[in-house]
């Protein structure tokens, strides 16, 4: 019987000394990046917004219903910028007619952020 109870013990102190400790990674998340998600939809390149980088100008589409603050807050805690200005403009939805079809060109809600001298954003440096 001390023998059987001998061997119950080396097991347990086996499966103690082989358990391996699992470290937990830290990962970095953005502040407000919950707000960041809700509120920006896409970054708008187009040839215009890109000679707006030359003002420290960046224009995203945004949610309908997103409003300055919320933008200025979203992109201060997403990209880690310091931000000056937010220029919101709706886009109202515009008939199109091809041949003998009809419909509309989709509606949306762009800002226009202008940024702390200094302050650059990287996503739009090669585009």
């Amino acid at each position: 019987m001390a023998a059987i109870e001998e061997k119950k013990e080396n097991v347990s102190k086996k499966d103690v000394a082989t358990k391996k400790v699992v470290k937990k990674a830290t990962v970095s998340v953005a502040e407000n990046a919950d707000i960041a998600y809700r509120v920006l939809v896409e970054p708008w390149i187009t040839e215009k917004s890109h000679a707006g980088l030359s003002e420290n100008k960046y224009v995203f589409r945004i949610t309908k219903d997103a409003t300055k603050q919320q933008v200025k807050k979203a992109i201060e805690g997403f990209y880690k910028v310091k931000v000056e200005k937010v220029a919101v403009l709706n886009s109202i939805a515009k008939k199109r007619v091809y041949g003998r079809f009809e419909g509309t060109k989709a509606a949306l809600k762009k800002a226009v952020v202008t940024l702390k001298e200094g302050d650059k954003i990287e996503l739009f440096q090669g585009a």
